[in-house]
């Protein structure tokens, strides 16, 4: 009996040895981050889903490109979808995920089509799956572009 409750201690060191091992590996966000790129909207595709124009339930998807703060270099790219919610407001539910600098960060929240907004950061994946945190979107360019700036927090 005694040598069953040795067998089973050592087994549960090892694995929870395994764990801390792998949860030290894994790349997790640290430390709060600001991360701040600028999206080119050149596949922005608008779905009318029921009645003809701009009506509730319409989709626009997308997948561009991100560019860093300086708009000179590509940094990463986006994709998501965006359910129009009040065309008379310009309001969209959205969701999307950014890949940057070693993974990828989740978004969910309002977009309008001539104002700014913040929307919630989910989680994300690679060095980003521990995120949560606040994006503010900034229009730019007539709309043409985007300021995504990340305030992450691990």
């Amino acid at each position: 009996m005694r040598k069953l409750a040795s067998v089973g201690g050592v087994a549960a060191a090892i694995v929870l040895l395994a764990g801390l091992v792998a949860g030290a590996s894994t790349p997790r966000l640290r430390a709060p981050e600001r991360i701040h790129v600028i999206e080119h909207a050149t596949s922005d595709t608008v779905t009318d889903t029921g009645a003809a124009g701009d009506t509730g339930r319409d989709l626009l998807t997308s997948a561009n490109r991100v560019y860093d703060p300086t708009d000179t270099y590509l940094a990463g790219r986006d994709q998501g979808d965006c359910i129009r919610i009040e065309p008379a407001t310009g309001k969209w539910e959205c969701r999307w995920l950014t890949w940057v600098g070693g993974g990828a960060i989740a978004v969910e929240g309002p977009f309008y089509d001539t104002a700014d907004s913040v929307l919630a950061i989910t989680g994300g994946t690679g060095r980003f799956a521990n995120a949560r945190g606040e994006m503010i979107l900034r229009s730019r360019a007539g709309g043409t572009e985007y300021d995504f700036i990340f305030l992450l927090e691990p």
